[in-house]
């Protein structure tokens, strides 16, 4: 499979996918056990959401100030040392999780520095992709990359970090801060390219502005934009809390719940195999319609089931919607969006998208703990019913080619 993805996408490429399999890994069994681990040392909802927050956090508080320095800096050496820094900082919370000292506060401490190192990171390798892949082969390496993190962080990963919580709390936060570090090797093997053209050095301000004007006057990127960041303090009230959800709601056991995170993985999976085939027999602008009420019922649906299968089917459904809407969107701003310009609207974007991620968390914990765990999925459902009345005819009348 390597050598065919190298054959079509070039053995950089090949480095970046491996490198992004590698450290999905690290991630996704890191998401399954730190809720876990929070889980085991309190039962309250707003601090196991807490954990989700401060995660997320920093793309509120430096996703724009990242995605400038992305702009100004080597992108490649900038992933190589985010993703080492990020495998230091695990090592003292392994540490705690395996001699029984951990605490809330050190695994806020050090989540809320993986969030910060992703802001770089992610930022940096999405503006770095154009330059290793031709623009007509964006769309095929978008897929592979988000068929890659769907079968390795949700798939493989969630599953694993549940058993390896089980077997030994430690090794899931272990593990991870070892992807961390084979990822950092292999990123740093691709080869230097140039730099892209860019305007003369101003102020970080006037750099960070420059990316936020791009944005808000592109009507389409910034409908997605908005309509995702509002989805996710939506999506996120809900699934903050959905450890606890599928333990008392579902009536599941730790394993029962890595499982199912897996169905995400399944209809990702579908939905990386399915998008080219979806968006040329029905159009983007309907793909991503649908992909709006697709979120509606999934809110609605686990508001109201008590059984897994039913709760199961509906993520694979999302999962489907997730990464169609995803290959959609990504690609579409790495193709019209200037290469000097990809960190700052890039990061614009993330701003809007992981921070509302970030206060979903936040507010899930709080109405879950007041009025019970499906709260928040009912309201999740009743504002994305109203995201999408908004965003209807704004998405109909654009062109996700354009």
């Amino acid at each position: 499979m390597r050598a065919l993805v190298s054959a079509r996408l070039g053995a950089d490429f090949t480095k970046l996918w491996t490198a992004s399999a590698v450290s999905n890994i690290g991630d996704g069994v890191t998401m399954a056990a730190g809720p876990l681990l929070v889980a085991s040392i309190t039962a309250d909802p707003a601090l196991v959401a807490g954990a989700v927050f401060v995660q997320q956090l920093p793309w509120l508080i430096f996703a724009l100030i990242s995605g400038a320095y992305v702009d100004r800096l080597d992108r490649r050496r900038l992933v190589v040392l985010v993703n080492a820094l990020r495998a230091v900082a695990l090592t003292p919370l392994t540490l705690a999780v395996a001699t029984d000292t951990v605490t809330v506060a050190l695994i806020y401490t050090v989540f809320f520095l993986l969030g910060t190192g992703e802001t770089l990171a992610d930022t940096a390798s999405g503006a770095f992709l154009p330059a290793i892949v031709a623009p007509e082969r964006l769309a095929t390496a978008n897929a592979r990359l988000m068929a890659t993190f769907t079968v390795a962080n949700q798939f493989v990963a969630k599953p694993l970090g549940a058993w390896l919580f089980v077997i030994a709390a430690a090794a899931p936060f272990g593990v991870n801060a070892l992807t961390f570090a084979v990822a950092a090797a292999l990123v740093a093997t691709i080869r230097p390219v140039p730099a892209p053209p860019s305007a003369p050095r101003t102020s970080l301000g006037a750099e960070i502005g420059e990316g936020l004007r791009w944005l808000w006057r592109h009507r389409l990127l910034r409908t997605l934009a908005v309509s995702m960041g509002l989805g996710n303090v939506a999506f996120c009230a809900a699934f903050a809390v959905f450890v606890l959800y599928a333990r008392q709601r579902l009536g599941l056991s730790d394993i029962g719940y890595g499982f199912l995170l897996t169905t995400f993985a399944v209809g990702g999976l579908l939905g990386t195999l399915l998008a080219p085939r979806l968006q040329a027999t029905f159009g983007a602008s309907a793909l991503l319609r649908t992909g709006l009420i697709v979120e509606v019922v999934t809110h609605a649906t686990l508001a109201i089931t008590r059984t897994p299968l039913v709760a199961a089917g509906i993520l694979i459904v999302f999962g489907i919607h997730t990464m169609v809407w995803g290959v959609i969107v990504v690609t579409l701003r790495q193709r019209v969006v200037p290469r000097h310009l990809l960190g700052r609207v890039g990061s614009v974007y993330a701003l809007l998208d992981l921070g509302g991620a970030a206060l979903g968390s936040l507010l899930g914990g709080v109405l879950a703990r007041t009025w019970g765990l499906t709260t928040p999925f009912w309201l999740a459902a009743t504002a994305m019913a109203m995201i999408t009345v908004a965003a209807w005819r704004p998405l109909r009348e654009s062109s996700a080619n354009n």
